[in-house]
């Protein structure tokens, strides 16, 4: 799973069929700004409101389970959660968890490798929850200079925050940046690079 991350690629199962996970590394990438998000007026009024609290990785399971429960149907099979629950053991997959009264009440997750983050699926049960967890990822990030937010599809959600589209040979050099630059504080980043 972290030699295909650190490839350009991720996994998706298909929830219409038998949930046979297949691997994907689009042709365009969305790439989140960790410098320079663009945070919508209503959004920094929630912020500074405090009517939520962010914890950064608490409550991992709970938030994964969460980006799987969909109405619609999810791209997260089980095998896909208890691998992502092995490599949150190993240090290797976190969460920005987002509370109101107490309760979780939105979420999103993904995998570090050097200084990119990849992140997965989020998830909402009150407005603007799942948009509090991205912001306070990024200014997480930020503040230990990551250099790369994956958000692998482009969404309506997403755009709004400046969210682009890079092509494969663009992310690629993305990717590696981030991973070289990471490389000295993230020993298993410094043997795939190898």
């Amino acid at each position: 799973m972290v030699r295909a991350y650190a490839s350009g690629y991720f996994p998706m199962a298909d929830s219409e069929e038998d949930g046979a996970v297949y691997w994907y590394r689009p042709k365009l990438r969305t790439v989140i700004p960790i410098v320079g998000l663009h945070v919508p007026r209503r959004l920094q009024r929630t912020l500074r409101s405090g009517r939520f609290e962010s914890r950064f990785n608490a409550e991992f399971e709970a938030v994964v389970r969460a980006c799987a429960d969909r109405e619609e149907g999810t791209w997260l099979s089980e095998e896909i959660i208890q691998v992502f629950l092995e490599l949150h053991g190993l240090g290797r997959a976190y969460c920005m968890s987002v509370y109101r009264e107490g309760r979780l009440v939105g979420g999103i997750y993904g995998m570090m490798l050097g200084r990119a983050f990849f992140a997965e699926s989020m998830f909402h049960r009150h407005r603007d929850a799942s948009k509090v967890a991205l912001v306070e990822l990024v200014n997480w990030l930020r503040e230990r200079s990551f250099l790369l937010l994956d958000a692998q599809f482009m969404t309506d959600h997403l755009r709004q925050f400046g969210a682009y589209e890079v092509e494969d040979t663009q992310y690629e050099e993305l990717l590696n940046r981030a991973l070289r630059l990471g490389a000295d504080a993230d020993p298993l980043v410094a043997q795939l690079l190898g």
